[in-house]
């Protein structure tokens, strides 16, 4: 067989045992017991079926045997979205959408037992009632199962589990897995780890975050988007995948899994026990510098501790108050190590509320403030550790640096608010310039209006008006004399 013809057979898309005739009535009943009959009305497309896990678009008639209408999504104008398998709809309704393909409607007759069996639904369905639905099936999408919902990791269940749990964090997992690309496996393996350390494994983000969702014995089939293998933009060589796939499926089978006690059914020396475990895998992945890896294991110190030691008996208070500080000193040691210096910070505050006076706490926070560029804060924090500790090198050295960065700072305030002056003062000198000259445009403006205005008749006027007091007193006589001649 192919891998093609097997990947159709492993999902159940290949054959169906189910008759396609019109209007031909058969038992599609997971018992065959005639609990669930089917009728198809139009036939659908393809040979594609919807599984468990997907969300289906359908229009639905609900009826009485009477055939009293009791509901239908065509009458309200509006498809129903649901997801199969989900215990969303009645256990009939999830096994018949199951048979159908895209735009196939069929007449389903579902007795009670896979309905509201003997409660019924008022008012509309009585206790113990034989319901007929008529469902057309438009499309369905695959459950999309990251966090964001960012479409990376789209699942189908081909295999329902044989349990209702699913593995928590640091479980021990048992599965098995192919990987495929365009239809040809690259990849086949059965693989034991813990959860959230799958890494350690060889195993991607998408197998990882399935596995979280899987029960026992259940398969799955996921489809995968770069971002949740490698990463964008990055193949495999070695599995001839080019950089720029678009996508991969993975076919995961989970065999068995063992989940950790809850930290709530814990005794308190349990969780002592625990914390101590899991701190000394965090120390083994911090020298690794696997920094994530050992921030999970931290974290879950913490968790496993508590905020709080009040409710350990005093014979444990102690130890447990030790685990919690070097839990929150660590956990912003692996921070630092990865320049998250704000939750380097907030780690250390935890550990000095703590123990106020502890080195580390007050080094690495310091160390998150210097990274913040809070260089007071941090000179701060240095100084109350020399207080504590007048010969700490490492101390006086980051003290130093603080100060020759502060000085910096107040250098490039200087220089900038002198250039901010300066381009100011530019800038007003240029106002005073352009004011000057436009008020020496309209004075020209003025006279040149004047000139434009002066008619003909005017001429004498003009000179007489130009003719000095002296010259015009000179003329007066003149014109005297010349009146009483006249």
């Amino acid at each position: 067989m192919s891998s093609k013809e097997n990947s159709v057979s492993s999902l159940g898309l290949g054959d169906s045992t189910e008759s396609d005739s019109l209007q031909s009535e058969f038992d599609i009943s997971p018992q065959k017991d005639g609990k669930l009959m089917k009728t198809i009305i139009t036939k659908g497309n393809g040979w594609e079926k919807p599984g468990n896990g997907d969300k289906v678009s359908v229009h639905y008639v609900g009826k009485l045997l009477d055939g009293t209408q009791f509901d239908s999504s065509r009458d309200r104008n509006e498809k129903f979205v649901f997801t199969l398998g989900a215990k969303e709809v009645i256990e009939g309704w999830d096994i018949a959408v199951k048979t159908m393909k895209r735009g196939e409607v069929a007449s389903f007759k579902i007795d009670p037992s896979l309905a509201y069996g003997e409660r019924g639904s008022p008012p509309t369905i009585p206790p113990n009632s034989t319901l007929i639905f008529e469902i057309e099936l438009f499309d369905w999408k695959l459950e999309d199962i990251t966090k964001k919902a960012d479409g990376g990791i789209l699942r189908r269940i081909i295999k329902d589990g044989s349990e209702w749990s699913t593995p928590n964090e640091g479980s021990t997992c048992n599965i098995e897995y192919i990987g495929k690309y365009e239809d040809r496996v690259f990849e086949s393996r059965q693989v034991t780890f813990y959860l959230g350390e799958g890494s350690e494994e060889n195993l991607v983000p998408a197998i990882e975050i399935a596995v979280r969702k899987m029960k026992k014995d259940e398969r799955c089939e996921i489809i995968v988007k770069p971002k949740y293998v490698w990463g964008d933009g990055q193949g495999n060589q070695e599995y001839g995948i080019p950089n720029d796939y678009q996508q991969l499926k993975y076919e995961i089978y989970l065999k068995n899994f063992e989940n950790l006690k809850e930290i709530e059914d814990m005794e308190n020396n349990e969780r002592i026990e625990q914390a101590l475990l899991v701190k000394t895998k965090g120390t083994k992945y911090f020298k690794e510098s696997k920094y994530k890896l050992a921030i999970k294991q931290y974290k879950r110190v913490i968790q496993l501790i508590g905020t709080e030691t009040d409710n350990f008996e005093p014979e444990l208070k102690e130890k447990a108050r030790d685990i919690l500080l070097a839990g929150n000193l660590n956990l912003a040691m692996c921070y630092l190590k990865v320049e998250n210096f704000l939750e380097t910070q907030k780690n250390c505050d935890r550990a000095l509320e703590i123990d106020p006076e502890n080195e580390k706490g007050l080094f690495r926070r310091g160390q998150a403030f210097y990274g913040q560029k809070e260089y007071e804060l941090a000179k701060k924090d240095f100084g109350k550790l020399l207080e504590i500790d007048p010969k700490n090198s490492a101390a006086k050295s980051q003290m130093i640096n603080c100060i020759n960065r502060i000085k910096e700072h107040m250098e490039k305030e200087k220089m900038k608010y002198k250039n901010m002056f300066e381009i100011f003062a530019k800038r007003d000198s240029e106002k005073e310039a352009k004011k000057k000259a436009a008020q020496a445009t309209t004075i020209t403006t003025a006279a040149d209006d004047s000139k434009i205005f002066n008619i003909d008749g005017d001429n004498e006027t003009k000179a007489k008006d130009s003719e000095s007091p002296q010259q015009q007193q000179q003329q007066q006589p003149e014109q005297q004399q010349q009146a009483a001649n006249a």
